[in-house]
């Protein structure tokens, strides 16, 4: 199994003590990730929670869907421990856990297809479907 970076700098700087990482789990774990904000509108949701606090009312009426399927989102990202809520009166309030780091990992992304020429819309296995 080969060792990361922070594995090598890990060992390197605490002598060795540090145990290995199970790769395949790491690996499993980042491919989970990816396919909880692998949905367009988790995504949308994502970027209407950066600009701060919403009520699932408030998504609603700015990506005109159904409470339902707005609700089923957010119970998806909550799941994964992107985003949590607080109530507030007989309504909760939705915000990211952990926006800069989700913020900085959409950034990459977008810069990432930037420089593929967003090549992935393409893509036979992932791409968008272009209709007959």
């Amino acid at each position: 199994m080969a060792m990361s970076r922070a594995d090598v700098a890990a060992v390197a700087t605490t002598g060795g003590s540090t145990p290995p990482v199970d790769e395949s789990a790491a690996l499993s774990a980042a491919a989970c990730m990816f396919r909880s904000l692998g949905d367009p509108t988790r995504l949308a949701i994502v970027r209407h929670l950066a600009l701060g606090e919403h009520k699932v009312m408030e998504l609603t009426e700015h990506l005109g869907l159904a409470q339902s399927t707005v609700s089923a989102h957010l119970a998806c990202l909550r799941d994964c421990g992107l985003v949590s809520s607080r109530p507030q009166g007989r309504a909760s309030m939705w915000s990211l856990t952990t926006a800069p780091q989700l913020l900085e990992l959409l950034a990459a992304a977008e810069q990432l297809l930037a420089a593929t020429g967003d090549a992935v819309v393409l893509c036979p296995a992932y791409g968008e479907t272009v209709g007959p």
